[in-house]
């Protein structure tokens, strides 16, 4: 009867923490808005590469989801960290087993009696259960530490599907510009053939010096030599886009031309305030950061008694027949306690490095934070200066390629040598190629703004792969 009464008591006193909870604050109080020019609309949250309405990225982006290996792994670690979680929450829960034994004894008679040896059998059949009173909240802080490490694990899944969206159509359209730095090559290398053509031609007439000849070969051999490394970057761009996707380095077979939405308007960055919420990388280092807190509690905990009761009920007999039949029944119910006393200072020292992991984890997420608001705010200047860079190319794009017209015209007329013709010739190749080069470096630093924004579709990309897992 004590004994209920005491476990009863010792039931009913249970919750007492032993450690509160620490507030964590942000390193910097948020600025109202970003120092970059940026809209303060309400940003899009949704899948941002539907914005470029290109229904093969759309395609190669959903097929990364499925075939991704990162993504494959990184969903086999959130299913080994869920596992992790029933496993914690496993012991709080009482544990229940089935006990079976059998035996054979013999005792022999005391000296000087007549009485001959006796040999018996034995069988025994019991449920034996167990159960901790977690009093100082020891189970359950690693039990909540837990939940928030598998939280965290599935934001660490979000951002790096973020990462391969945004990778997919990085690659995409670089692919894209290299083949029409390819073709560029091809139209430039055809034009400085033609040129030389006439060259050539004037020569034979008289009209013009060996000289021009030798300089307009030059300038074809200098196109024909930079087409080996557009094709060469040209390959090396699709075979990052085939392992992305899940498949080995191959050449693409589509051939129809990929126009580059150099025009497409910059995402909304909204206020600072927001981006926090919608950054799983910032999110997995609070949850982290929480997590540490609560093995705090876990480790203090362990400095003080731990209660646990046991119980058995079962039968016994004589013959294996008889033991559920008729064998004799016995139970045992136990409550005991553990006070550790001397440990050689290993719990204190769990307790100090468990504190150190804290402020660790606490800096993580202070950096986390400062990655975040700087990321976005190198995209906002990126796309800022990327938009004035290409308004200047593709006005030095019109000024040579009238300049290489009129150089041309006078050199054919005879009212100049080939040295300007040469120059203009070599100047609008590099015009046009530095203006492809600037289209796409738009698109990839819109990219790069989509990526630093975060976003909240990847829930629902990581529901979708869960049920399709199960």
């Amino acid at each position: 009867m004590r004994l209920t009464l005491l476990a009863v008591s010792i039931l009913f006193s249970a919750g007492c923490a032993v450690h509160r909870p620490q507030e964590v604050s942000l390193p910097v109080d948020l600025p109202p808005i970003f120092s970059e020019k940026a809209s303060a609309e309400d940003p899009h949250t949704g899948k941002w590469w539907e914005s470029f309405a290109d229904t093969r990225l759309n395609a190669l982006v959903e097929e990364a989801f499925e075939s991704n290996l990162d993504l494959a792994q990184a969903h086999a670690r959130l299913a080994q960290v869920e596992a992790l979680l029933r496993v914690a929450g496993a012991a709080e829960r009482p544990a229940v087993g089935l006990e079976a034994a059998a035996g054979r004894g013999r005792q022999s008679a005391p000296a000087g009696l007549p009485f001959a040896p006796a040999t018996a059998d034995s069988y025994r059949l019991s449920a034996a259960a167990s159960y901790e009173i977690d009093l100082w909240k020891r189970l359950a802080s690693r039990t909540e530490a837990a939940r928030l490490d598998a939280l965290a694990a599935r934001q660490d899944v979000k951002g790096l599907t973020l990462t391969v969206s945004a990778l997919v159509a990085d690659l995409y359209y670089l692919v894209a510009e290299q083949r029409e730095q390819l073709a560029l090559s091809d139209r430039t290398i055809a034009a400085f053939a033609d040129t030389l053509e006439r060259v050539e031609l004037r020569y034979r007439e008289g009209l013009v010096p060996a000289l021009d000849v030798y300089q307009s070969r030059q300038n074809l051999a200098t196109a024909l030599a930079r087409r080996p490394q557009f094709e060469n970057a040209l390959a090396a761009a699709e075979h990052a886009l085939a392992v992305i996707l899940g498949r080995y380095p191959q050449r693409s077979a589509e051939k129809e031309p990929v126009q580059i939405p150099w025009q497409i308007s910059p995402f909304a960055a909204g206020v600072p305030g927001e981006l926090l919420a919608r950054r799983p990388d910032v999110e997995a280092a609070l949850l982290r950061l929480r997590a540490s807190d609560e093995r705090i509690g876990a480790a203090i905990a362990e400095r003080f008694p731990a209660l646990r009761l046991t119980g058995s009920y079962g039968a016994s007999s004589a013959e294996l027949g008889d033991l559920l039949s008729s064998g004799a029944i016995f139970w045992n119910l136990l409550l005991g306690i553990a006070q550790p006393i001397l440990d050689g200072g290993r719990r204190e020292a769990e307790i100090e490095r468990s504190r150190a992991l804290f402020h660790e984890d606490l800096a993580r997420y202070h950096q986390s934070v400062l990655v975040a608001f700087r990321e976005v705010e190198d995209a906002l200047a990126a796309n800022r200066t990327s938009e004035e860079r290409l308004r200047h190319l593709e006005a030095r794009e019109e000024a040579s390629a009238a300049a290489l017209r009129l150089a041309l015209d006078r050199y054919l007329q005879g009212l100049s040598d080939y040295l300007p013709v040469l120059t203009a010739q070599g100047l609008h190749f590099d015009a046009q190629s530095q203006l492809l080069s600037a289209r796409r470096q738009l698109v990839s630093d819109r990219i790069t703004l989509a990526r630093a924004l975060g976003g909240e579709w990847m829930d629902e990309e990581l529901e979708r792969r869960n049920r399709a897992r199960q």
